[in-house]
């Protein structure tokens, strides 16, 4: 039960997946299919109050159910308090320590982003009007895109945003200069120049091949005066350089505990509507006891009883739909023993996921069937189970495939090679109930195979450290797409041998050239298909395992407005406020 929810306003954060601790409370909910009889067919598109007791019926992936309101019918004024499992320590959502979900919804309130979409599902994409007033492909061959920037947009430093934030972004992204630590480069590596065009405000950028979608390539921008090797990297830790932002907020106060943020004098756009947006770091259990005694605006639910607690609250909703998120159990292929092909493709044969999901999702309204694809969710158009044949859960599959690798079974039970007993650690975060149940589950799955595990719990706020240091080997988490379309560019990030959020460290030249190709195909069908086949080949390394595909529960304080499920929705982070 993981409190911390993804309120991001703007679709397009970036167009890298992010990543978040798998037991969040945005992470729970299963492929969209009830395993329980609905009594109604009421649609909970401003949320489901305690007045209201009956069963609650499946979402629709095509609706969003975030109290969805235009400015005019938001009040003026107020305070929004929300709760976040972690706050940096690394600013820069933009390079790969610094790219997790948390930060991206910090980033949302006060640094820029450019696209923006209407539609659950993510189609069509726009640019948002605060930062660009167009962005056109000029050419076909070679490849050029212009982007027109608002005339009115400015960095808080005082300079405007100019072609060079772009052609900062691109020297940061681009994988030629390895100081640099982007979390994606897939799209910036096929660009040719980023130059100035008729004026300052106009980008011209030429690709030396063409790759789709261009559109998503540039989502973010990263301020001039932040965009040497050094300062990219190590300059934001601990610092949200509110001088190098350019947003309706800005950064009042911060500190590991909490953040304060109240409205940019500087801004250009419509005024904010709420006079502070407040972030207080807490733990699961602190987060939902906060939001049952008022302290809080909004709280994530991950289990039945976070939902019977938070319907429960006077003057409180339940919000819920479908979320762009996949949770996975990751692999890490550089310790011992998960330097073997076999022991990893064992112990994904060894994970029983339906035991795994009923005990996430006890309880709920969710059928939690295991995904075949960490790239693009069921309900995506392309879809397509891409884990090997042979790696369904069966016990005795695991076995022969321990001892093809030369496993002798010991008297105690486990397998052992060379007088080593097999043994790797499950590690999980926070003092939830529930995730503590998963690790003892996914101990006793690995018992049956003859597989030891070690149960290692870290504080959430270890979460980011732990991933991006290596130290574990068994790590659930998960993975936020924060497009329709990112799924070209991620294919890169998460696969190639090298690649920026790989945390499996396992690869090959075969999945380095496949998971490339969709990026030169224009035509949706072509990329899907072209990415299913990287998948296909990629998750035949056995270093991740996709186990569910969550829905989204929010409670929130009534009368909250745009904020709450809505797909790969947005809303523009000066929209969001109370009702009036």
């Amino acid at each position: 039960m993981n409190k911390m929810r993804k309120v991001t306003a703007l679709v397009a954060a970036t167009a890298a997946f992010a990543m978040l601790l798998a037991g969040c409370g945005a992470q729970n909910g299963g492929n969209g299919t009830s395993n329980g009889s609905a009594t109604t067919t009421e649609e909970p598109a401003a949320g489901f109050d305690s007045s209201y007791t009956g069963d609650l019926p499946m979402p629709k992936t095509t609706e969003r159910y975030d109290n969805h309101q235009s400015r005019d019918n938001v009040k003026d004024g107020g305070t929004l308090t929300l709760p976040i499992v972690e706050i940096g320590p690394n600013w820069n959502y933009l390079s790969t320590d610094g790219n997790t979900g948390y930060m991206s919804d910090l980033w949302s309130w006060y640094q820029p982003s450019l696209l923006m979409t209407d539609q659950v599902g993510g189609d069509p994409l726009k640019v948002n009007p605060d930062y660009l007033t167009d962005m056109k492909l000029v050419s076909s061959n070679p490849m050029v895109v212009q982007y027109d920037i608002n005339p009115k947009a400015k960095w808080n430093d005082g300079t405007d945003i100019d072609w060079t934030a772009f052609k900062t972004m691109w020297e940061a992204s681009n994988g030629t200069n390895p100081a640099y630590n982007p979390p994606s480069t897939d799209g910036y590596d096929k660009i040719k120049s980023v130059e100035q065009g008729s004026n300052p405000k106009q980008v011209i950028v030429t690709y030396s091949t063409p790759y789709y979608p261009w559109q998503l390539v540039f989502t973010n921008l990263i301020n001039p005066k932040a965009g040497d090797p050094k300062t990219f990297t190590e300059g934001w830790v601990k610092n949200p350089h509110n001088e190098w932002a350019a947003g309706p907020y800005k950064v009042d106060s911060f500190s590991d505990t909490q953040v304060t943020f109240v409205p940019n004098e500087k801004w250009w756009g419509d005024k904010p509507k709420l006079d502070k947006i407040v972030y207080k770091q807490m733990s699961d259990a602190a987060s939902l006891n906060a939001f049952q005694n008022g302290e809080i605006d909004a709280v994530g639910a991950s289990t039945k009883d976070d939902i019977k607690a938070i319907r429960s609250v006077k003057d409180a909703q339940l919000r819920y739909g479908y979320s762009t998120k996949t949770r996975v159990l990751e692999y890490n292929g550089k310790s011992k023993p998960l330097d073997s092909l076999k022991v990893r493709k064992a112990l994904t044969q060894a994970f029983d996921a339906n035991t795994y999901n009923n005990i996430q999702f006890q309880g709920m309204n969710w059928k939690a069937e295991q995904p075949g694809s960490e790239m693009l969710l069921p309900f995506q158009k392309g879809y397509e189970n891409n884990m090997p044949a042979d790696s369904k859960y069966s016990v005795d599959a695991a076995k022969k495939t321990l001892e093809s690798d030369g496993y002798k079974m010991g008297s105690d039970g486990y397998y052992a090679k060379g007088g080593k007993t097999l043994e790797v650690s499950f590690t999980f975060f926070g003092d939830d109930a529930t995730q503590q149940a998963l690790a003892n589950a996914y101990q006793a799955m690995m018992k049956k195979a003859g597989i030891k595990v070690k149960v290692v719990n870290k504080s959430e706020a270890k979460f980011s450290d732990t991933v991006t240091s290596g130290d574990y080997q068994v790590l659930p988490m998960a993975w936020q797409s924060p497009a329709a379309l990112t799924f070209v560019t991620s294919a890169p990030q998460l696969y190639t041998s090298d690649g920026p959020s790989n945390f499996t460290y396992v690869g090959s030249p075969e999945v380095d050239k496949l998971v490339k190709v969709a990026g030169n195909h224009e035509k949706y069908d072509d990329q899907t298909k072209a990415v299913n086949a990287a998948e296909k080949a990629a998750l035949k390394l056995y270093g991740t395992v996709p186990v569910s595909n969550p829905g989204d529960y929010y409670g929130v304080k009534k009368g909250l407005a745009n904020y709450g499920p809505s797909g790969f929705a947005g809303n523009l982070p000066q929209d969001i406020g109370w009702a009036k």
